[in-house]
């Protein structure tokens, strides 16, 4: 490994693919751990190795459930008005 490529003002360490498949399993906890890496194939960078950012688990419908009254004639809703701008559709 040696000192390669910049990034947001600092230095990647550089990982020849040989070594890299001989460590991948370290660089692998080195990457979680928040280091990044730059790959290369007989010097020439070919991708950078870190870790994926966490994605947010998106939140589930429903979860206003019980907060939210919608009134039992929603679907007919502005229904004369609707028919009188585009006719009845029927």
């Amino acid at each position: 490994m040696d000192a390669g490529s910049q990034e947001g003002g600092r230095t990647l360490v550089t990982v020849e693919i040989e070594e890299a498949q001989a460590r991948l399993s370290e660089l692998v906890d080195r990457a979680v751990q928040g280091e990044a890496f730059v790959i290369a194939k007989a010097g020439k960078p070919l991708v950078r190795m870190a870790a994926v950012e966490a994605h947010q688990e998106l939140q589930r419908l429903g979860f206003l459930g019980g907060e939210v009254a919608v009134p039992d004639d929603f679907n007919r809703m502005g229904e004369v008005e609707i028919a009188a701008r585009f006719g009845s559709g029927g």
